[in-house]
C-alpha cells in the first residue's frame, strides 16, 4: 500500500473516529446527566445537621419538571413562594405540564426530564420507577444527607421498591404519627341547616327509624328544601359508598386481616334500605342522582339541601361560607347524623400514606445533587412555611395566641381578590410535599364555614392504609374484571337506592353479587390479600 493511500486510510479513520465522539457526546448529553457520579468537591463539603442548599457555592441551575396535569400553573419566579425557592437555592425551574400521552413520550425516547411529578401511585411507571429514577436513599447519602431529617421514614420505607431503595416522594402523605398528634382535619361530616336543626328540636338521625321520621318531618315543615343530599355521584358513588361506610364504621378488613367487602356489609346494606326507602317517600330527589359538580355546587351555595352527607368539606368550604355569609343562622353544622346499627364507631378516612402527587428525580438528571437540595427544602419547615404563608414579617405574623395569621393587606387581597392573590402570593397551590399538618397552625388557613365540622370530627379518623395501592396491576386480566365490577357497583348503588319495592331491591343486589362471580373476584380478592399482607410488612403490623 501506497504512502499517500496509508495517509489517507488514516484520514478517514480518524474522521469515523470523530463523528462516533461527537454522536456518542450528542447521546449522553441528550440522555442526561453524570447520576450519582456528579462531583460537588468544588461546591460544599457535606454536613448532616445543615442543609446542603445552605452550603452549595454553585451560581446557577436550571432544572425542568414535567407535572403530569394540563392545568399546573407553570409560572416560576414571580410570585411570593417561587421567588423566594429561586432566591434561595440559586435555582430556575423550566416547568413542562401534560397529560399521560405526553408523559409516555419522554419514556419512548430518551429526552428526559431532570424532575418528574405524577398523580397515580399504582401506575407501571411508578411501580417501576428503579429503571428511570434515581434513589433518594443514595441521593440524600452522597449529597444531602439533611434530607432524611426532614423526610417522613414510615413514607419512605412504604414507598420502597423490591430493591429496598426509595425513589418517589409525594405531598400529603400522612402517617400514623400524623393520625395519633390530631394534626389532620376531618373531611366528611352529615350536616344540617342550622334553622332546620334548632326548629325541629335538634332531632336525632341516628338510627334508620329515627333518620326517615325527621326527613318526613322536614319535608313537612320545610316543603321548598331537599331533605337529604350527597356529593355529586358522576361516574361514582358520592359520598353514599365508601365514605358512608366509613361514616358507619363498616369494618376495614375481616376478623382474620384479610379483604372484607365493605359493600355487601349487613350494616351498610341496612342503611341503603332506609335510604331507599326515604326515596320511594320523596324525602331524597331525583335530580341529586344527575346533578354534576357543578349542579350540586350551586345548592350548597343556596342552601337547598335541609341535611346531607358530605365530604371534601374544604373543597365546599366556599360554597358553605357564601350561604353562612348571606343567611345568618342558618348556616350548616355537623351532627353525629345515622349511626352503625351494630355499635360500631366512625372510621373516617383522609389522606393516606401513599398521598397524592409523587415526584421522582430521573436518571438523566444535570444537576442531583441540586434537585435532592430542593427536595430537603420543600419538605422541610422552612419551605413548608413558605408554601403556605409565605415570609415571616413580610407575608405573616406570628400572633399573640401564637397562631400564623397573614398580614391585613395579604389577607384583604385572598379574600377580595382570589386572582391578583393566586398571581402574587400562590399560597397553597405549589405543594410539592405539602402536609396536612401545616394548615392547623393558622385560623386562616381554612374558611370559617367548615371549622365547627372538622370540630366534630376530631377522635373520628381512622388510617386506611391497609387498603391503600392494593388493586391488581394495571393491565392484567385482574385489573380489567375490577374496572368493570367497580363500574358495576357504581350502577348498583344508584339502582338499589332508586328500587321501586323490596323484591326489586333485593334482585338488583343479587345481580351484583352474580356479576362478582362471574368477573374473577376470587382472583381479584386474592391479589388484595396479598398486597394487604406487603402494606402490613411496610407498616410494620
Amino acid at each position: 500500500m501506497g504512502t499517500a493511500r496509508k495517509n489517507k486510510t488514516k484520514i478517514l479513520l480518524m474522521l469515523l473516529m470523530a463523528v462516533v465522539l461527537v454522536l456518542s457526546a450528542c447521546s449522553k448529553e441528550k440522555s442526561g446527566g453524570a447520576g450519582l457520579n456528579t462531583s460537588i468537591e468544588d461546591r460544599y463539603t457535606l454536613d448532616p445537621n445543615t442543609p446542603a442548599w445552605k452550603l452549595d457555592t454553585k451560581e446557577s441551575t436550571t432544572l425542568t419538571w414535567y407535572v403530569n396535569a394540563d392545568w399546573w400553573n407553570s409560572d416560576y419566579g414571580n410570585d411570593v413562594v417561587t421567588k423566594k425557592i429561586k432566591e434561595d437555592l440559586n435555582l430556575d425551574i423550566t416547568f413542562i405540564t401534560g397529560d399521560d400521552t405526553k408523559l409516555n413520550t419522554f419514556f419512548a425516547g430518551d429526552d428526559m426530564p431532570d424532575l418528574i411529578s405524577v398523580f397515580d401511585s399504582n401506575s407501571s411507571i411508578v411501580q417501576k420507577a428503579d429503571t428511570w429514577a434515581l434513589p433518594l436513599n443514595d441521593l440524600a447519602e452522597k449529597y444531602d444527607p439533611y434530607f432524611n431529617q426532614v423526610a417522613a421514614q414510615d413514607t419512605l420505607n412504604w414507598f420502597q421498591l423490591a430493591d429496598g431503595k426509595t425513589y418517589g416522594y409525594p405531598n400529603y402523605s400522612n402517617t400514623q404519627a400524623d393520625y395519633e398528634q390530631g394534626t389532620i382535619p376531618a373531611k366528611t361530616a352529615f350536616v344540617i341547616r342550622k334553622d332546620v336543626y334548632d326548629a325541629l328540636g335538634q332531632p336525632d338521625f341516628s338510627t334508620p327509624e329515627q333518620f326517615t321520621a325527621t326527613l318526613q318531618a322536614i319535608k313537612a315543615q320545610f316543603p321548598e328544601l331537599i331533605p337529604f343530599g350527597f356529593n355529586s355521584i358522576g361516574t361514582g358513588t358520592g359520598s353514599l359508598g365508601d365514605v358512608f361506610q366509613d361514616f358507619i364504621g363498616v369494618p376495614l378488613t375481616d376478623a382474620d386481616g384479610n379483604h372484607y367487602n365493605r359493600n355487601l356489609d349487613e350494616d351498610y346494606l341496612t342503611w341503603i334500605s332506609t335510604l331507599n326507602g326515604a326515596y320511594r317517600g320523596g324525602l331524597i330527589s331525583d335530580d341529586s342522582f344527575a346533578d354534576d359538580g357543578t349542579a350540586f355546587e350551586e345548592k350548597v351555595k343556596s342552601g337547598k339541601y335541609a341535611t346531607m352527607m358530605l365530604d371534601g368539606t374544604p373543597q365546599q368550604g366556599g360554597n358553605l361560607q357564601i350561604f353562612a355569609s348571606n343567611n345568618e343562622g342558618k348556616e350548616y353544622i355537623a351532627i353525629d347524623g345515622p349511626q352503625s346499627t351494630v355499635g360500631n364507631s366512625p372510621t373516617l378516612n383522609q389522606s393516606g400514606i401513599t398521598g397524592w402527587m409523587i415526584s421522582f428525580i430521573t436518571n438523566s438528571n444535570i444537576d442531583p445533587a441540586k434537585s435532592i437540595q430542593l427536595f430537603t427544602y420543600l419538605l422541610s419547615e422552612e419551605g413548608q412555611m413558605l408554601m403556605n404563608y409565605g415570609i415571616e414579617g413580610e407575608t405573616y405574623e406570628i400572633n399573640a395566641e401564637g397562631k400564623v395569621a397573614l398580614m391585613p393587606e395579604v389577607k384583604e387581597m385572598q379574600l377580595n381578590n382570589a386572582d391578583q392573590f393566586k398571581k402574587e402570593y400562590r399560597f397553597g397551590e405549589f405543594m410539592f410535599f405539602g402536609h396536612d399538618r401545616h394548615k392547623t397552625l393558622s385560623d386562616d388557613a381554612f374558611p370559617d364555614s367548615i371549622k365547627q365540622m372538622q370540630e366534630w370530627g376530631k377522635g373520628k379518623l381512622v388510617p386506611h392504609f391497609i387498603l391503600e395501592n392494593i388493586n391488581p396491576d394495571q393491565g392484567t386480566a385482574e385489573a380489567r374484571s375490577l374496572s368493570a365490577i367497580n363500574t358495576q357497583w357504581n350502577t348498583t348503588l344508584v339502582s338499589l337506592i332508586r328500587s321501586k319495592d323490596d323484591a326489586t331491591f333485593n334482585s338488583v343486589l343479587e345481580e351484583y353479587q352474580q356479576f362478582l362471580n362471574d368477573n374473577n373476584w376470587d382472583a381479584i380478592v386474592s391479589i388484595y390479600n396479598e398486597k394487604m399482607a406487603r402494606n402490613k410488612e411496610k407498616l410494620g403490623l
